[in-house]
């Protein structure tokens, strides 16, 4: 891994250089982590260690610990020369520093920052991977992919619980902002549990377009083949596998099937950004959540590698 240099990350505002610990093996995915320039690198690692968001809304904190339990996992998990290929460079952009206070106007600033750094790295090129954090931040980090490309509007997917389409400040405002600010043409939500969401909420989402996949039904599809987003809540997947997020599922999507969606979505969408929200590592059993976590990402670069040349 290169070691970061202060001065060479100047052009990535609000961002504080990422951690690892010395002597990864280097058969490690890890170990191929560059900190000190993208330069060849397709993707970039962007930590959002905020869950103010998740305050705000009444939810159990701690989804600020997520991207550091993330890295610790990602250390231990993970081959850089998989069976079939290499899985591709990494640039790991460390994490926004959130604003400091406790209120919807210290949210909006975090979201601030976490929009300006990526769009550095989009406007460089890279898929930007966003490891939160409340899922509040997937609307800053889309929002901030989208001012470095102009176009008018994008299409989105996202595995999650809940619609989260709320109206007020917090961590299930993240899609309705996404709509209200012109930047989503279209959503898809799988994963979607009708015992938590209101109706209210379902019928402004489907009035706006939005498609509700049917229950059970664990499938990409409704994206542009080039410049969309995927988000992941950690919570669309069931608690036996999934325990560390802050709203535990108790019947949600089989980490298989999952992890069977993330490789079909990098071998056949290039996204502009993809996350991974909502990992609470003090609720987290024995890590497992963590790793999953790092499974799905390295399952959606492994698609990547087995790409066709259309997408390359």
């Amino acid at each position: 891994m290169a070691a970061s240099n202060p001065s060479s990350r100047a052009w990535l505002p609000h961002c504080q250089a990422p951690s690892y610990s010395p002597g990864i093996p280097a058969t490690r995915f890890a170990a191929s982590i560059r900190t000190d320039s993208p330069d060849g690198c397709s993707f970039a690692l962007l930590g959002m260690p905020d869950d103010l968001g998740v305050r705000l809304n009444n939810g159990r904190p701690g989804a600020k610990d997520g991207p550091r339990a993330f890295r610790a996992a990602l250390e231990r998990y993970g081959v850089i020369q998989t069976w079939w290929a290499d899985l591709p460079g990494v640039f790991d952009a460390g994490d926004v520093i959130p604003a400091e206070g406790s209120d919807p106007a210290a949210l909006a600033a975090t979201h601030e920052r976490v929009s300006a750094a990526s769009a550095a790295l989009s406007s460089r090129g890279m898929t930007v991977i966003g490891i939160g954090g409340g899922h509040d931040l997937t609307y800053a980090l889309v929002r901030g992919v989208h001012r470095a490309h102009g176009e008018k509007t994008i299409s989105g997917l996202y595995f999650d619980a809940h619609l989260d389409v709320r109206d007020t400040p917090g961590s299930g405002m993240a899609f309705r902002k996404l709509v209200d600010d012109g930047i989503v043409k279209n959503l898809r939500i799988v994963g979607f549990n009708p015992l938590v969401n209101l109706r209210e909420h379902a019928a402004w989402f489907q009035a706006r377009g939005g498609t509700i996949a049917p229950p059970g039904a664990v499938s990409v599809g409704g994206l542009d083949t080039t410049g969309s987003f995927v988000s992941v809540d950690l919570d669309a997947i069931d608690a036996s596998s999934a325990p560390g997020v802050s709203a535990p599922n108790p019947a949600g999507i089989s980490a298989a099937a999952l992890t069977e969606q993330m490789t079909i979505l990098g071998q056949t969408y290039d996204l502009r950004c993809i996350d991974f929200m909502e990992l609470c590592p003090a609720l987290d059993e024995g890590g497992r959540t963590a790793r999953l976590a790092v499974h799905l990402m390295l399952s959606y670069l492994y698609g990547v590698s087995r790409r066709g040349p259309s997408l390359r």
